[in-house]
């Protein structure tokens, strides 16, 4: 397998060249052409599986697998435009933002991980979803990413729209940014606070400010 990222750090794409019987796994829908001889499996990873994706982490249930019958090209991209980043994955898996998966290659067990009510108070979804195995993932973001090594016992706040991925093993919580009039009315509310070691990635912008602003352009109707 041979790949590479074009026209990063903006409107990135994902180049793949696989040999005959290689194959890869994305998201349904990030397919932008492909050219050779293949064979396209529809599944949800685990019918329990992509049900828990869809209903808890807002994924779509349905991934799908490209198998190479002779030399295969294939461009993929995510919905959001920003950039695209290769975690290889051995020995310890990864916590990915649910809008931050893109594609896979190897034994990769793409499942959630449960966050509880500390996803509700950090104003993002309940959950996140976990990769494990052996292989590597391809995660994108909404603008440009940013990694952080962080050593043992140093912590670093983070908001939590902005976050990408973490290192499963890392320890991080939530909690209320500043007193409480910072908190109501600073503009952070909730973030998360990681200690290391840990590897973090985020994203250096972030969808519900945009939001706010195409708002103000579009007439309800």
């Amino acid at each position: 397998m041979e790949w590479k990222i074009e026209t990063s750090p903006a409107y990135s794409l994902l180049k793949v060249k696989l040999s005959p019987k290689e194959e890869i796994t994305a998201e349904a829908g990030a397919m932008v052409s492909i050219k050779g001889d293949f064979e396209v499996k529809t599944h949800t990873g685990g019918l329990l599986t992509g049900l828990l994706r869809r209903t808890l982490a807002g994924e779509t249930i349905f991934l799908n697998t490209y198998i190479a019958k002779g030399d295969l090209e294939l461009e993929l991209a995510p919905s959001l435009p920003g950039d695209i980043k290769y975690l290889p994955m051995s020995d310890e898996g990864y916590i990915v933002q649910d809008s931050s998966y893109l594609a896979h290659h190897g034994d990769i067990n793409l499942t959630v991980a449960w966050r509880g009510l500390r996803g509700l108070l950090a104003e993002g979804e309940l959950v996140w979803l976990k990769a494990t195995g052996r292989g590597g993932i391809w995660i994108n973001s909404y603008g440009g990413m940013v990694e952080h090594e962080l050593k043992p016992g140093e912590k670093m706040i983070v908001d939590n729209f902005h976050f990408v991925a973490l290192n499963e093993k890392a320890k991080w919580k939530v909690k209320k940014f500043g007193g409480w009039k910072t908190f109501l009315f600073g503009g952070e509310g909730i973030v998360v606070e990681v200690e290391g070691p840990a590897k973090l990635i985020l994203q250096t912008r972030i969808l519900p400010p945009l939001a706010s602003a195409l708002r103000r352009f579009l007439k309800t109707r």
